[in-house]
């Protein structure tokens, strides 16, 4: 047995008031195709088809050469859209499963129950069976049509939601338009279909076909969140919300405390260690991992780094940056890009690190800027700190050795080298390399007489 799945993603989504594409709006992290294909993913050797049309270049250039393409040039409605697939897929496969690429939260556990329908036998073991379909049970309607069953139960009809009767209206089965087709009876038959009042092709109408020919059609029951589908970004927002629950409970069933779920933001591809703490206000965005027993928020972001174990983030923002154990940033302090604290590093209130190594055991004081720097072990970086790395030209680097110890207010003008155990007093403008066990201060830095050198006088932190 084997299945082609066939995602529809050629609609203009005018409701989105958008330039973007529909399919491409984000969603915890990633665009709203890319949920339709991981629910695919696994369920057959053969590349998805993904028939565009609306936008299809922004479409094509996002997903590559991972899909195949069809081309719905005239959009005449979903089995107009299928029908430009069967070049594609004909006797390729033994099903056909059709799906949106607005549909997020479908999970891959339902369609393959859906591929396998309820017996869990593949169609060609029942030739007499032409589809089935999900179908789900809900209050909000969504404008999805209705499922007529006959009185032994079996399904009679769809009915479109502007068709239905005042009793047809009430029935609450749905019918949100997945379906699994015989490949051989849809290809022989969806030539069959003919065109609405409006011109336009409804796959609903291959069930008709089918009823009328007496096969059977069988249906999948579907979770109520699972078939929501999003026409505007209101839509999107609750669709959002849903995942939102659904990824933070995976993490709460994993081990991880989420104080409030409801007001923390957690991307798909995120990965948290047990007993790690995540507070209000909390945004975990992108390709982040953050380890085990570490204490992040409140309000604090996160994006696209790697967070060791047993480390603290205090409202902070921290982006495309590396953590070591141990370490701590906050609160109210940023890592840009490039940043990497060692294990067990200190940095207070109101930091900023961006392209630089801090060495273990390193102790930044408040209100202090490393920029473009290498610095070593157990370096202490006093209070209001800053490395002054651009000439109005380019960045240069400022490198600081093991055990260097700096005073408050430290300027340090780069290109610039510190020598191992180096110190700076308080207020100092560095502008020249500063040799190992050497003191240096006042503007600019210069090293004291001789006498007073061998005293080394604590500098001002």
């Amino acid at each position: 047995m084997s299945v082609a799945a066939v995602i529809l993603a050629a609609g203009h989504g005018t409701r989105m008031k958008s330039n973007l594409s529909k399919s491409l709006h984000p969603l915890a992290g990633q665009p709203l195709i890319e949920w339709t294909l991981q629910a695919v993913d696994g369920l057959s050797d053969l590349r998805p088809v993904v028939v565009v049309g609306h936008a299809r270049k922004q479409v094509q250039d996002y997903l590559g050469d991972r899909v195949e393409y069809s081309l719905q040039e005239q959009l005449l409605g979903t089995g107009h859209a299928l029908m430009q697939a069967k070049e594609r897929l004909y006797q390729r496969a033994d099903q056909v499963l059709v799906l949106y690429a607005d549909m997020p939260l479908l999970r891959p556990e339902t369609l393959k129950q859906l591929t396998q329908r309820r017996t869990g036998s593949p169609h060609r073991q029942h030739p007499a069976t032409a589809l089935s379909l999900l179908t789900v049970e809900r209050k909000e309607a969504q404008g999805f049509g209705r499922i007529v069953r006959d009185e032994i139960g079996a399904v009679r009809a769809i009915v479109e939601e502007v068709d239905c009767t005042p009793e047809q209206r009430a029935i609450r089965e749905l019918n949100p338009g997945v379906y699994c087709f015989n490949a051989q009876w849809l290809w022989e038959n969806i030539s069959l279909l003919t065109p609405s009042s409006t011109g336009e092709y409804f796959l609903t109408d291959m069930l008709a076909i089918a009823v009328e020919q007496g096969k059977g059609v069988e249906t999948v029951a579907a979770e109520s969140d699972e078939t929501f589908g999003i026409n505007d970004r209101s839509q999107l927002a609750a669709a959002a919300h849903a995942l939102r629950q659904r990824i933070n409970t995976d993490h709460m069933l994993a081990g991880v405390t989420i104080v409030d779920p409801a007001s923390t933001y957690i991307d798909a591809d995120v990965t948290i260690g047990q007993d790690s703490t995540i507070l209000p206000g909390t945004h975990l965005q992108g390709n982040t991992t953050v380890g085990a027993g570490c204490c992040i928020g409140p309000n604090s972001r996160i994006v696209d780094s790697a967070i060791g174990d047993a480390c603290r983030v205090e409202y902070s923002v921290i982006e495309q940056s590396r953590m070591d154990r141990g370490s701590e940033v906050g609160p109210f302090g940023h890592l840009r890009p490039g940043a990497h604290l060692g294990e067990d590093v200190h940095m207070g209130n109101f930091g900023e690190v961006k392209n630089s190594r801090l060495g273990r055991g390193v102790k930044m004081g408040h209100f202090s800027y490393i920029g473009d720097a290498t610095v070593g072990e157990n370096v202490n970086i006093g209070a209001g700190t800053i490395t002054c790395n651009f000439d109005g030209v380019s960045k240069n680097r400022t490198t600081l050795g093991d055990d260097v110890f700096l005073g408050s207010d430290t300027l340090l003008v780069a290109p610039v080298t510190l020598g191992a155990r180096a110190r700076t007093g308080a207020g100092s403008v560095v502008t020249r390399d500063v040799e190992e066990d050497t003191l240096v201060y006042g503007v600019p830095a210069k090293r004291p007489p001789a006498a007073e050198n061998a005293t080394q006088p604590e500098s001002n932190e």
